[in-house]
């Protein structure tokens, strides 16, 4: 056990520091999405509103992380396995922030929408949403315990994401080509479908980062695991 007063104790307070500043960083971002996805849903503009305001907030805090885990990599020049952890996290930090900007196009989908009335009552929507919130809040949870079977799990659900978005397409599709007068409404739809269809995406880099980090091999969950 290291010394409480040794260098190495203070690195691994920083370090513990970090990961769960990211776990909140996180749990910030899961919070915008999913009350972007209920503003488009209860058409609540001023909720949409409030996650576009927001937004902002999580920029600065991502800028803030990021800074810390530079200085950490710059003080204390890690080696091997904590330097690959701190690499993550400023990865994982700057998928987060993009998570973020997904969530604020989906609250100005709503805005967009404001003047014309409901096309259809959301539902895959609302799925996709749910189940890529479940696959951020387990991806930051495997990174945290060094979970690689979970990083196999999370990733290859990123495909039950990219069903419902084929499903939504199919559908807007429909709904356009039977009626030119929803295609702006349909459009706007799918741009938000689109945007929770690429939050899955991030979740499976994220995961991608993690298992690097366990194993060393970039190639973990996107190479045959056959060779």
């Amino acid at each position: 056990m290291t010394a409480p007063g040794h260098p190495r104790a203070h690195y691994d307070r920083e370090l513990e520091t970090l990961r769960q500043d990211l776990l909140l960083l996180g749990s910030i971002a899961e919070k915008a999405v999913a009350r972007a996805v209920d503003a488009l849903r209860q058409r609540d503009s001023a909720l949409a509103r409030a996650v576009i305001q927001e937004d902002r907030a999580i920029d600065e805090r991502s800028y803030a992380l990021e800074e810390r885990a530079l200085l950490l990599l710059a003080t204390q020049q890690p080696m091997a396995t904590d330097l690959r952890t701190i690499a993550a996290t400023l990865f994982i930090i700057s998928e987060l922030e993009r998570i973020g900007d997904y969530a604020e196009g989906i609250a100005r989908v709503t805005l967009l929408l404001e003047p014309h009335p409901p096309l259809k009552r959301l539902i895959d929507i609302p799925r996709m949403a749910e189940i890529a919130l479940d696959m951020l809040h387990a991806s930051l949870a495997a990174f945290i315990d060094r979970d690689l079977d979970a990083c196999r799990t999370i990733w290859h659900r990123d495909d039950e994401v990219d069903a419902l978005y084929d499903q939504v397409f199919r559908e807007l599709l429909t709904y356009m080509l039977a009626d030119p007068t929803t295609i702006e409404r349909a459009t706007r739809l799918l741009w938000a479908a689109h945007n929770l269809e690429r939050i899955a995406d991030r979740v499976t880099n994220i995961c991608e980062r993690t298992a690097f980090v366990i194993t060393g091999n970039p190639r973990e969950l996107t190479g045959d695991e056959t060779d």
